[in-house]
């Protein structure tokens, strides 16, 4: 059987589908960031695979549908009940595999991949109650009926708990799904669809099709069979899906990328806007919704640097599985030369490197520096594009409608934090800043109830709460007459 063991745990490198482990005639490499090691091969899946999987998703959906919300969320709760019960395996497997903090995945993501799962199966059950409204004497109940096939392909920077995400709403809803994990983080997901079957979660209702790049991910957004495509990643990408998805109008929901800006007014506690911009560097700044542009009001520029630049060398980057450990490495060498080459284009364009600027020898070779840059030209690609590692720029401002233009100014509008001392002010300048998500004086803060999306380029459509059902779901009106009843 071909397996991965990490931590005493074996997880089955073939694919999931219908019930069953499928292998492929091809593998691929699945390299631990940790230390570079190989830790095994995992089946490669195409066009066969994902076929496949498509069609028993679509065999096992009308069982599934059929089913009454409260009889899917009893299921549903047994599959978190075995999730909770391994969360220490599932924590080690991934920091293994993609080199997030072992103690996040322990205290944070991995218990955030059970309530991921337990939230949407009560919501189905205790939310989504057909509400009916009148209509001169009529009576139109609304229902969200399931759809069918959702497609599901998730990123590398925190896999399964974006994946239950995405899971939860869908089988709550009556979905049956077919994920397509990252290639460079793909033995979560393996170890999910087994805990699920344990949990009896019947065959297909569920499957994973590993695979690299458009090889898996294309035949599936291209199957006529699929209802639903969730996607997160990369702007061009994205595009590749869309046209895919309107040959057969398949609605999708796209989570892209985020350049977004961390703004300090100076009014702002020092302290707190300093912890909240060393925040940003989390998960060696692989964080779709990380503030990356610090934008700092002119008067309080010059304290605000010299203390985060004495905080961000205080930051101990190392071995993810050690406890005191704030910044393990980013997840691949081709990652760590995207992110070395951005930082190379802006110092040769001029730009300062403030704070670090290359890789940590001393830890090996998939350890960046957490790095600062500063007086990048405002055009610039370090300005404007996502590097998805850790590095941080910072640009100043006069007034707050300077500042507004700045936090406005890339085409993208994931999130934003914003930090001051007046909450009038604060509203006011969140009023035209334009991003899905804002914080103010906080940071990564998320409600399962709330909308959750990107403006701009920075994607398509919300989920979380009933707007996940809205798009896993048909949502239906039925008018009934107000007579003429036997």
């Amino acid at each position: 059987m071909p397996t991965i063991t990490i931590a005493g745990v074996d997880v089955d490198t073939r694919h999931w589908i219908g019930g069953q482990r499928v292998a492929s005639a091809e593998t691929f490499d699945d390299i631990s960031p940790i230390d570079g090691s190989l830790l095994g091969r995992v089946s490669r899946g195409g066009r066969a695979e994902a076929d496949a999987a498509v069609a028993a998703a679509k065999a096992a959906f009308p069982a599934w549908a059929r089913l009454t919300p409260l009889a899917r969320a009893e299921i549903l709760h047994r599959v978190a009940d075995n999730i909770e019960a391994h969360i220490e395996e599932l924590s080690q497997i991934e920091t293994h595999d993609n080199g997030s903090l072992l103690r996040s995945h322990r205290r944070g993501v991995m218990p955030r991949v059970v309530m991921n799962l337990r939230y949407f199966a009560d919501y189905a059950v205790e939310k989504l109650t057909h509400p009916v409204f009148e209509t001169r004497g009529h009576d139109n109940h609304v229902t969200w009926d399931p759809s069918g096939v959702a497609v599901i392909i998730t990123p590398w920077n925190a896999p399964l708990m974006l994946a239950t995400w995405r899971i939860g709403p869908a089988l709550a809803s009556g979905d049956t799904v077919v994920l397509k994990p990252p290639e460079w983080a793909p033995l979560t997901a393996s170890y999910f669809a087994q805990l699920a079957h344990e949990a009896g979660l019947p065959a297909g209702v569920f499957n994973v099709v590993q695979g690299y790049g458009a090889e898996a991910g294309a035949p599936l957004t291209e199957n006529p069979d699929v209802a639903r495509i969730c996607f997160t990643g990369s702007v061009p990408t994205a595009k590749v899906i869309a046209r895919a998805a309107a040959e057969n109008l398949i609605p999708c929901s796209f989570e892209l990328g985020g350049k977004s800006p961390t703004v300090i007014l100076d009014d702002a506690d020092l302290d707190l806007a300093v912890d909240l911009a060393v925040e940003q560097y989390d998960n060696a700044g692989q964080v779709c919704l990380a503030g990356t542009r610090l934008l700092v009001q002119e008067g309080i520029a010059d304290a605000f640097t010299a203390r985060f630049i004495e905080r961000v060398a205080q930051i101990r980057q190392g071995d993810p599985r050690d406890e005191e450990t704030q910044i393990g490495p980013n997840i691949h060498l081709k990652h760590i030369e995207r992110v070395q080459g951005f930082v190379d284009r802006a110092r040769s364009a001029g730009a300062t490197i403030a704070y670090g600027g290359e890789v940590n020898a001393d830890l090996g070779t998939h350890y960046f520096r957490p790095t600062l840059i500063r007086d990048a030209s405002p055009e610039s690609e370090i300005l404007t594009q996502e590097v998805f590692g850790p590095v941080l720029t910072m640009q100043t401002f006069g007034t707050d409608e300077e500042g507004l233009v700045l936090a406005n100014g890339t085409e993208f509008g994931l999130a934003a934090c914003v930090v001051s001392g007046n909450r009038e002010r604060a509203e006011a300048f969140t009023q035209f800043l334009v991003a899905g998500t804002i914080w103010v004086n906080c940071f990564f803060v998320r409600d399962l109830s709330a909308p959750f999306g990107g403006s701009k380029k920075s994607g398509i459509g919300r989920e979380g709460g009933v707007w996940s059902f809205d798009f896993y779901a048909d949502v239906k009106n039925t008018v009934y007459a107000p007579s003429g009843w036997k």
